[in-house]
């Protein structure tokens, strides 16, 4: 029954896409006769604050009913539903934007330069999911989350990935996290929102690049399920902290575990923890040793990894536009002749001395310096931490979700023949 209601979901939003698609040729853009080029918008029109509270109301009415679905009601199909509602208004609706991923950049901006102020309802959009996921666990991404809604009506047959594939890929989110937080917080760019692979589907408008990017994210999570969510998502790098702290989590079975495996096997995301191995615990005193050389190894992780990233600052800087035209200007000084070259004529015409923007461009650098020290450092203790995690077990003595990485999308509680 559920693979039908998903090959009708499927195809009720490739119908909203084509109306989307049918509209924009309707009221195409004007055409101009120059040679100018309509540019492509990052980010969708402001809306009125009434508006933007809505979202927000929206949001929090969406979480509850996710949480309450996760740990009380249980139910695969409400939770399914409920993430189609999130698709269509806080995906195609609000073309995915504002969206708790992306605020992560806000924050740390607002964090990091004194003349930007976050707004209140996008420092919501930030913390509200988090504050959940503390009580919940992970329901945000079950029901309220559009990224992973668009992801999750997709899955058609999904592979288990070995565990030692999940737990490398699984750095990338922790890498991805670091890099936005550093462009954020220099004033480079919002890396999170130019690349989300799922925003050009939601406003039926992207670089051939980025739709290309969407395309193949959409088709790889039919056999691995959401990927973007696994193995690059920033915020669910906080989401998956909140998560093992989490008060309440979604429990499979409301009573005794049979031990029949059908959880494990349902699950798409490998989150399901099995019962701890006799010869894990047999090992336990050979697995002390190993803990505490890694343990003593994490120190010299984090200053590899900072010194690292102290030394990448030079060619990471170059993603700012100031920094990227003091040395184009300097290296070739012919471009101030290019009048093709927006960027080098509006310098010039800005009435700017070449000293300044030089300056400009090294107090830049500077902070790219000692960010690539923080961000390094951070990679080598999550780096550090990981080697240490491969030998760190607790005794579990039935099938149980991840805290960390359960998603809570209900599909184990369906399969539990172990019923309330």
């Amino acid at each position: 029954m559920d693979k039908w209601i998903k090959i009708a979901l499927i195809f009720t939003l490739l119908i909203f896409s084509l109306e989307g698609f049918a509209q924009k040729q309707r009221f195409p853009k004007p055409e101009f006769g120059t040679g100018y080029s309509q540019p492509t918008p990052v980010t969708p029109e402001p809306r009125a604050l009434a508006l933007e509270y809505t979202d927000v109301i929206v949001l929090l009415i969406v979480l509850s009913l996710s949480s309450w679905i996760a740990i009380k009601d249980r139910s695969r199909k409400k939770m399914l539903w409920l993430s189609v509602f999130t698709l269509l208004y806080f995906g195609f609706y609000r073309d995915g934007c504002i969206c708790a991923i992306g605020s992560v950049q806000n924050v740390a901006l607002t964090i990091f330069d004194p003349g930007y102020a976050i707004s209140i309802t996008t420092l919501l959009f930030f913390l509200l999911p988090l504050i959940f996921t503390l009580y919940f666990g992970r329901t945000f991404c079950a029901g309220a989350c559009p990224l992973g809604a668009i992801q999750d009506l997709l899955i058609v047959k999904p592979l288990s990935l070995p565990e030692w594939l999940r737990k490398t890929l699984g750095i990338l989110p922790y890498l991805y996290l670091a890099l936005a937080v550093l462009f954020a917080a220099t004033g480079t760019d919002f890396i999170i929102c130019r690349y989300d692979p799922f925003v050009g589907i939601f406003r039926m408008d992207a670089a051939f690049h980025m739709v290309i990017i969407g395309i193949a994210f959409l088709l790889m999570g039919m056999f691995v399920a959401r990927p973007y969510c696994r193995f690059l998502c920033p915020y669910g790098v906080l989401l998956n902290w909140m998560s093992k702290f989490s008060k309440w989590h979604l429990a499979i079975t409301p009573a005794a575990c049979i031990q029949c495996k059908l959880c494990s096997d349902s699950c798409p995301f490998d989150a399901i923890d099995y019962p701890t191995d006799e010869k894990q615990v047999k090992q336990r005193i050979w697995g002390v040793n190993r803990f505490l050389v890694y343990a003593v190894l994490i120190p010299l992780w984090i200053i590899i990894g900072g010194y690292a990233g102290s030394k990448a600052h030079v060619w990471i800087s170059k993603a700012n536009p100031k920094v990227y035209l003091a040395e184009l200007l300097i290296s070739k000084p012919e471009v101030r002749l290019d009048e093709k070259n927006l960027d080098v004529q509006a310098f010039l015409s800005s009435g700017k001395s070449m000293e300044m923007l030089v300056d400009e461009a090294s107090v830049i650098r500077r902070k790219f310096y000692f960010g690539g020290w923080i961000a390094g450092g951070f990679m080598g203790l999550v780096i550090g931490m990981t080697l240490l995690n491969q030998i760190i077990f607790r005794t579990k003595k039935d099938y149980q979700p991840n805290k960390g990485n359960c998603y809570s999308c209900v599909r184990c509680v369906t399969y539990c023949p172990v019923k309330n």
